[in-house]
């Protein structure tokens, strides 16, 4: 964009200036970006395809040595733990910037049909729909352990965004806004960011558009965010396209707190609360437990035992190809019919209640607070934003610490790192829930008692991501 107006500059410190700058430097290199992102879809693409096609790797191959193994350890070791960190760090920067999806989802789209976004599409429960189904289908395919899932599954993602750019809008990125399976937790993460695109509202209303610039002033905002009225970082890719627009968008710092305190209660989306609840504490934990939890091997054991009994044999023998469930012989990893129900069985039974069991601490604590309310409710399950992300990461992490490990680097601080972040991350829920009481109820006595079940939903929450390290 050209012809942009100077942003008018007010005495700041060196860090804030540097931040402006930096979202400025964003908004005037963004050929430079593109070609960045270009070399990422390269990139991308290479590791997407060629691993299937070679042989699986043998107990002595190493990353830097075989491309199956260099492709798991970026994909699944490096690329989604540090993709989820960041969100929490810098807010949404790899969607806007680095996202090869994303990218080349917005490039298609400059070729689209332009038919409107159908209703659909716009539907508030598929960030939650999706990023379940992906899960469970990611464990039933072994999606970390062999290439030939991880191209079908991400391959499968990156055809359909391009898909759906063909068809709808017009150089938006669609997919990203609607039905990307990791937005929705994306846009949860970067809640928690440092730093963000703010908007003076009065800056944008006021600015009077000057011959110059009146007809260069035109802003893309690809994932369809209402900059204007954008308060938090949750939507924002951070692209830095509007950085500098009216004078009025500036990348500023701001508390880690700020958003999750004193706007996620005034923008009540119910599919958040399901997918902090239900989605990062439910389905994502139990993904990571299912294949060490004794209980799992003993209802499937129990249930072969009365098929084999009642004389059903074909549950306990049929094993799907291995793109419906795990298949490969030569490694002594099948899953038979039943192998594959149980494991989604107790991925669903186990998000069930962990997602109940929080629900109910959390609906105890708004209750004390006052007369039962929606926003309240759901403006408190916002203060399990930090233990929801921290137990993710920490559980994608696990593949990094493997596949190092396995190449002989040993992560002796892995444990204390992990119990430190995990205490960390749980103090500072309780923290929000504080806070967030405070803007409830003024009765001092009332917010102690809420934190009563407060405290029981982070232990709770801590323990169920701790039972990933530790058998409590």
């Amino acid at each position: 964009m050209t012809g942009r107006p100077s942003r008018p500059h007010v005495s700041t410190g060196l860090a804030d200036a540097a931040l402006a700058r930096a979202g400025d430097w964003l908004m005037r290199h963004q050929r430079a970006i593109q070609t960045g992102q270009w070399s990422v879809v390269v990139v991308y693409v290479v590791l997407l395809i060629v691993p299937p096609f070679v042989p699986l790797p043998p107990r002595t191959a190493h990353i830097w040595n075989d491309v199956t193994l260099f492709s798991q350890f970026v994909f699944w070791g490096i690329w989604w733990p540090f993709v989820l960190l960041s969100m929490m760090l810098v807010g949404r920067l790899w969607c806007g910037v680095l996202c090869p999806e994303g990218f080349v989802s917005e490039k298609a789209s400059a070729y689209s049909k332009g038919w409107s976004t159908p209703r659909w599409i716009k539907w508030k429960g598929w960030p939650f729909v999706a990023f379940a189904c992906t899960t469970v289908y990611g464990q039933m395919i072994s999606v970390y352990q062999y290439p030939g899932p991880a191209s079908v599954l991400l391959g499968f993602s990156t055809v359909a965004a391009i898909a759906v750019a063909y068809f709808y809008g017009r150089n938006k990125r669609i997919w990203c806004r609607y039905l990307c399976p990791v937005s929705g937790v994306f846009a949860i993460m970067s809640k928690l960011a440092p730093v963000h695109f703010q908007v003076d509202r009065q800056a944008w209303d006021t600015w009077q558009r000057s011959p110059h610039v009146a007809a260069a002033e035109r802003i893309n905002c690809a994932p369809l965010v209402p900059i204007r009225n954008m308060r938090g970082a949750s939507a924002c890719h951070m692209c830095g396209r509007c950085s500098g627009f009216h004078g009025a968008v500036t990348l500023q710092r701001r508390s880690p707190n700020h958003e999750i305190v004193h706007v996620a209660g005034t923008e009540v989306r119910p599919v958040e609360t399901l997918l902090i609840l239900f989605g990062l504490m439910g389905v994502a934990a139990g993904a990571f437990q299912w294949g060490s939890s004794p209980l799992y091997v003993q209802v499937k054991q129990a249930l072969a035992t009365w098929l084999i009994d009642h004389g059903m044999l074909w549950p306990v023998t049929v094993a799907p190809p291995w793109w419906i469930l795990t298949n490969y012989p030569e490694q002594n990893d099948v899953m038979t019919l039943l192998d594959g129900a149980v494991l989604i069985g107790y991925i669903v039974v186990f998000a069930a209640l962990a997602g109940i069991a929080l629900g109910l601490c959390v609906a105890a604590a708004s209750r004390v607070l006052g007369p039962w309310s929606w926003p309240r409710f759901h403006h408190l399950v916002q203060s399990l934003i930090p233990l929801a992300g921290c137990g993710v990461f920490l559980g994608l992490s696990m593949t990094t610490v493997t596949l190092l490990r396995h190449d002989g680097f040993y992560l002796d601080f892995a444990g204390p790192l992990r119990a430190a972040l995990l205490t960390g991350a749980g103090l500072w829920s309780l923290w929000l829930g504080w806070s967030i009481g405070a803007l409830h109820s003024s009765n001092v006595s009332r917010r102690i008692v809420a934190m009563l079940p407060l405290v029981l939903a982070a232990t709770t929450s801590a323990g169920l991501f701790a039972s990933l390290f530790w058998r409590l």
